[in-house]
């Protein structure tokens, strides 16, 4: 639930994760980023308004496409891998975005640079 969150809070707040977000509409346009310091993939503010399928290598634009119908179908609510990319395990998932009645309205593409978290081993209590 959300109440009194301005824009600006909200961007703030995915701008602090420590994920990358993006938001393709059901039409497959990008109409958002989480914009952070230390993007794994970065964006530029030419890319909102853009068929994601421009956005991507051609090589993989059956893959994406797939992916993408996936969601908008129902036959999936989720999709995730993850890739080696300079020395570092990134992790991406795209979950299908639906509105109370199930309605597409999109996806979110959510990726992590991971590396760090597959080294933690044992417990670390808050404020240890």
């Amino acid at each position: 639930m959300i109440e009194n969150l301005s824009y600006d809070i909200l961007e703030a707040i995915f701008d602090a994760m420590p994920i990358e977000v993006s938001f393709i509409d059901s039409e497959d346009t990008v109409r958002y980023y989480s914009k952070g310091d230390k993007r794994i993939f970065k964006r530029t503010p030419s890319v909102i308004g853009l068929k994601v399928q421009n956005c991507h290598p051609k090589k993989s634009l059956d893959k994406v496409n797939q992916v993408l119908n996936n969601l908008r179908e129902g036959k999936k609510d989720s999709e995730e891998f993850w890739i080696d990319l300079n020395d570092r395990k990134i992790y991406i998932r795209y979950f299908a975005v639906r509105d109370k009645n199930g309605k597409y309205l999109g996806t979110l593409e959510a990726s992590q640079d991971i590396t760090d978290i597959q080294k933690i081993k044992g417990e670390k209590r808050l404020l240890d």
